[in-house]
């Protein structure tokens, strides 16, 4: 495979930014990260309208022959400093098309510009709009990363609300847990590209971004993994055995197990965190959207 185009260089060289000298500014690193999209191939036979939902602007990825009163909400990842509609864009596509649904995916607020509970208000947004066109038994919620967090933190914040709860929770590679008391966190160091190695990433410096003075990392609205879950949507959990963020997924599964909900896991051996965006590319990314799809497909009704 060409290297441009693979996941795991991209991680690479996004990781080795941290010897860069002066580092980087963050516009700096937004720049470098606006090409995460490119490892992700074109799905094909899809098309992306521009619009705005609940005052949020969105993008709506639309595959041909899609069911129409089918939606999901696609929450995508960045650590909430980074990553777009336009980088996840194809991510979503490839499984809204495989799922024969709509996508709409919000394009949120980055730290530090706007701190939590911004980007949570600005989902909730979206999600109320959309309950205005679409069932709930129709609509679904997918995440990855921050993202996969926030598509929980969302139907935690929808029951406050007592709003219609979605039909079924996609979390890729979620980060439920800020405070980073997961184990895998430190075995998986060495084997995690983009958040390990010789050059770690800063994990707690995004949660210092995100979060104001008097939002601890382990309120349940940030860290879900901390939440009663009762209640919640079904979930089927995606994660790379060779992630740092691992148990997030682990423990996620655990903790809605232990409240009620029904979850499933799915752990892909020696793969990496949001592996899925080499749909198009690689076998085991294709072969993750399949699984999740088949999966979206029995709890839409489809």
């Amino acid at each position: 495979m060409d290297d441009i185009y693979s996941l795991n260089s991209f991680y690479r060289r996004s990781n080795g930014l941290a010897l860069v000298r002066p580092p980087l500014t963050i516009e700096q690193r937004r720049t470098i990260d606006s090409h995460w999209g490119d490892v992700t191939a074109e799905p094909g036979g899809v098309d992306y309208l521009e619009r705005e939902l609940g005052g949020v602007p969105v993008l709506w990825a639309e595959p041909a022959g899609a069911a129409r009163d089918r939606v999901l909400l696609c929450i995508h990842g960045g650590g909430y400093v980074g990553g777009s509609v336009y980088t996840h864009r194809k991510l979503y596509a490839h499984l809204a098309k495989a799922a024969g649904v709509r996508a709409v995916l919000p394009a949120y607020s980055h730290t530090p510009e706007r701190q939590y509970p911004t980007q949570l208000d600005e989902v909730t947004a979206v999600y109320r709009a959309l309950l205005d066109e679409v069932r709930p038994g129709h609509l679904a919620v997918a995440g990855d990363s921050a993202g996969g967090g926030l598509c929980v933190s969302l139907m935690l914040r929808a029951r406050m609300d007592n709003l219609p709860l979605a039909a079924a929770l996609v979390p890729i590679s979620p980060w439920t847990d800020m405070t980073q008391s997961g184990a895998s966190v430190v075995a998986n160091h060495p084997t995690d590209l983009l958040f390990g190695g010789d050059t770690p990433m800063d994990i707690d410096g995004l949660v210092s971004m995100l979060l104001p003075a008097g939002v601890a990392p382990d309120d349940p609205l940030v860290s879900p993994l901390f939440a009663d879950l009762s209640g919640l949507p079904p979930m089927y959990i995606q994660a790379g055995g060779g992630e740092m963020l691992l148990d997030d997924a682990v423990r996620l599964e655990e903790a809605a197990r232990k409240h009620g909900v029904a979850a499933e896991l799915d752990v892909v051996p020696g793969e990496q965190h949001t592996f899925q965006m080499s749909a198009g590319r690689t076998a085991d990314a294709d072969a993750a959207i399949a699984r999740a799809a088949r999966w979206l497909r029995s709890k839409l009704g489809l």
